[in-house]
């Protein structure tokens, strides 16, 4: 079938999945949530989408300050020692009240070993029931960012969760089934109406929410669409009303066209280059002696120096990225510091000398994991890295998939070479040391470091800076773990993206460095 004809098929059937009523928002992007168990899996997409009907104890305002939620007061009784007054009166979506009790079962699933949510809950605390709205956290230590930890824990019902026998978080690496993975019961803005995988996943206002909806959206349909034509026709049509990712390269066109808006803003979020570090040999790759080349930080240094940051701003992302060579989501979480965001410079002889004193003047062979639908032009950016590495003789064979299928493949260490991001609403330097940076070990620290490097001095300064009181001593201690990551070249950062959201004019939505799409904040005009 001609591509036109392919089109025009997929445009009728867009047609019927996301024929809906006024004030329903029809929205896209590439990829699809990955589940609806709110503790299963830690990925942007998922996280927002199960925001919608899960709610955090403290939620992010619209210019991004942490404000009440499920809490309405805090307050720190000692440095390891908070406690929360609860929202009365909230119901979930089956009628059943919240309370203190649901808050102390959801902070014991998050710290289930299948949740990549661990290490934040862990760092939290243990709150205990007081009274039925009144919970108090008791940490182990100090935690310097505990109302931010707050705001990505989304808590469930714990009648709900143990009546479906769904007391644990699914397994999603081992591709576990449970009822939390098609279903859902939370206190939010929206309801799950019906959910088809890969299809369309579809929400209806939850008429008893205690919120405030800022327009008269009365629900929302979800449609994961993974060409990028397919899903710029479907806005211009009027089939859609919002696209969160547009391809970089539409974007001038968007702006010039009459019934269409863009907004857009830098995210929050590194996009990165992981090597395995921790193994003697490769799992993917053809290497002289049996090697692994990235234990070595001269191979690793050359890999750096040979990427041409440039060229895949200009050519490649349009001019939506910002290259960095920071090692947190946002330049705040490295306090704005110049020289902790500067990037090794891009030097191609340099590079072949490192990789001629490693011994691999002669390159080698290597596969490099990366997704396909997840990050703006990931693929892309992979085959460009295939290219530049290609002139230090590195064969990479670049291995491109669904998040479906690449996530739960980093998450059992199947990789050697890969191409991750890492972001969200919050820029502290802790929710990059915990999960990313810092060696895998228990609680949840390490959960993401997919290369198993090992950087025990960097680590200690990490740790350090998570106990620390005052605030000039602890800016020090991050400064100084992130200046060791950078140093031992455990990643290679890329860029943090600019995110543009395309929308019909007739929506009004609330862009935001987290690309979090809150629907409660969004309006449509019939």
């Amino acid at each position: 079938m001609h591509m036109s004809a392919r089109l025009a098929v997929c445009l009728m059937s867009l047609a019927a999945a996301l024929a809906a009523p006024a004030q329903t928002l029809r929205w896209s992007s590439q990829g699809d949530l990955l589940t609806l168990d709110p503790h299963s899996q830690n990925e942007s997409l998922t996280n927002s989408l199960n925001n919608q009907i899960y709610e955090y104890l403290v939620r992010r305002r619209a210019d991004q300050s942490l404000g009440p939620s499920l809490a309405t007061e805090w307050t720190q009784v000692s440095p390891t020692v908070w406690r929360l007054k609860l929202r009365p009166g909230v119901k979930f979506q089956d009628g059943s009240a919240f309370t203190a009790e649901d808050v102390v079962f959801s902070m014991q699933r998050l710290r289930d070993p299948n949740s990549p949510f661990r290490a934040y809950a862990t760092a939290a605390g243990m709150p205990r029931a007081l009274d039925a709205l009144t919970v108090e956290f008791v940490q182990e230590t100090h935690d310097p960012v505990f109302l931010e930890h707050l705001s990505v824990l989304l808590i469930m019902s714990k009648s709900w969760c143990e009546q479906r026998k769904v007391s644990r978080p699914l397994n999603f690496k081992a591709k576990e089934e449970s009822y939390a993975n098609m279903n859902a019961n939370g206190t939010g803005p929206f309801m799950l109406v019906s959910r088809e995988p890969g299809v369309k996943t579809v929400y209806k206002r939850n008429p008893a929410w205690w919120g405030h909806f800022e327009g008269h959206l009365q629900g929302f349909i979800y449609l994961p669409i993974a060409n990028d034509a397919t899903r710029m026709a479907a806005l211009l049509s009027g089939e859609l009303d919002l696209v969160l990712d547009p391809p970089p390269r539409d974007v001038p066109r968007l702006r010039g066209t009459p019934d269409i808006k863009v907004l857009d803003g830098a995210e929050n979020r590194l996009i990165f280059i992981g090597m395995d570090q921790g193994r003697d040999q490769l799992l993917y790759g053809d290497v002289p002696g049996n090697r692994n080349p990235f234990t070595d930080i001269r191979v690793r240094r050359a890999l750096y120096q040979a990427i041409d940051i440039e060229a895949i701003r200009s050519k490649l992302m349009n001019g939506l990225s910002v290259p960095t060579g920071g090692l947190t989501p946002s330049p705040l979480g490295a306090y704005n510091d110049a020289q902790l965001e500067s990037r090794l410079p891009y030097d191609i002889a340099a590079a072949r000398q490192l990789m001629a004193q490693a011994g691999y003047a002669d390159g080698f062979e290597v596969t490099l994991d990366c997704t396909n639908n997840r990050y703006i032009n990931d693929e892309k950016i992979c085959i460009a890295l295939a290219s530049m590495w290609a002139q230090l003789k590195v064969r990479v064979k670049v291995n491109a998939q669904p998040r479906t299928l690449t996530f739960p493949k980093l998450e059992k260490l199947d990789t050697s070479l890969y191409l991750y991001g890492w972001g969200g609403s919050a820029t502290d330097a802790e929710f990059m040391f915990a999960p990313v940076l810092r060696k895998r070990g228990s609680n949840g620290i390490g959960f993401n470091n997919f290369g198993q490097w090992v950087n025990e001095h960097a680590d200690q300064l990490a740790v350090a800076s998570a106990l620390e009181t005052a605030p000039d001593k602890r800016a020090a201690l991050v400064k100084a773990a992130l200046q060791a990551y950078r140093e031992a070249i455990n990643i290679i950062p890329l860029h943090r993206q600019i995110i543009p959201w395309a929308m019909r004019q007739g929506v009004t939505a609330v862009h935001n460095p987290g690309n979090w799409l809150s629907l409660d904040w969004v309006t449509v005009k019939p």
